[in-house]
């Protein structure tokens, strides 16, 4: 089946959300699964920040958990992050406040752990109309059968599972976009 124009992301109605991607969450994923998905949000963040698209970060109890990793908090540039205890960051007001003054409909989301936050928070989303993007380079459980069983009841909702180098040329649509030989160096 081929993807309809609804089907693909778009610059200007996307919105980035990286989930409680806190030292202390990543240190109890498998350490190369969490290395991984560190690396490409921030590729993701890095990109969305080059095009002007809204990043928006999430810490669950950070008193107990700590704050976004170092690596984030110095290569993406985020407003603020909105804390949490709530599992999914649709039941946060101030998530739902800050995605709503965006009127983006588009929401890409990343982090962990899959089958706990970003399983409810990508849920929640499709139940009130916004088309959600997971990327399943850019997540991660502690066990991969979590993160399968994720996986697959997130396709069966609806959401759209993809991966960062497409999430960034969707977002360049073109060759001849101004940022894609920048953009395009993040790709290793």
């Amino acid at each position: 089946m081929a993807l309809s124009a609804s089907m693909t992301l778009k610059e200007n109605n996307s919105l980035l959300v990286l989930i409680d991607i806190q030292q202390r969450l990543l240190s109890a994923m498998p350490e190369h699964a969490g290395e991984a998905m560190v690396h490409q949000a921030a590729v993701l963040g890095q990109a969305a920040n080059k095009l002007n698209i809204p990043v928006m970060v999430t810490e669950q109890y950070p008193e107990g958990l700590g704050e976004t990793v170092e690596a984030l908090q110095s290569q993406v540039s985020f407003p603020e992050k909105i804390e949490k205890t709530c599992f999914s960051c649709a039941d946060s007001n101030n998530f739902m406040s800050s995605l709503r003054t965006s009127h983006r409909r588009q929401v890409i989301l990343t982090g962990m752990e899959t089958h706990i936050c970003v399983l409810q928070t990508a849920l929640a989303l499709i139940a009130q109309g916004f088309q959600v993007f997971v990327v399943e380079d850019a997540i991660c459980s502690r066990t991969q059968q979590n993160q399968d069983n994720a996986l697959h009841r997130l396709r069966q909702a609806g959401v759209i599972i993809t991966n960062t180098e497409s999430v960034l040329f969707e977002w360049l649509s073109d060759a001849k976009h101004p940022a894609f030989k920048t953009l395009s160096k993040l790709i290793v």
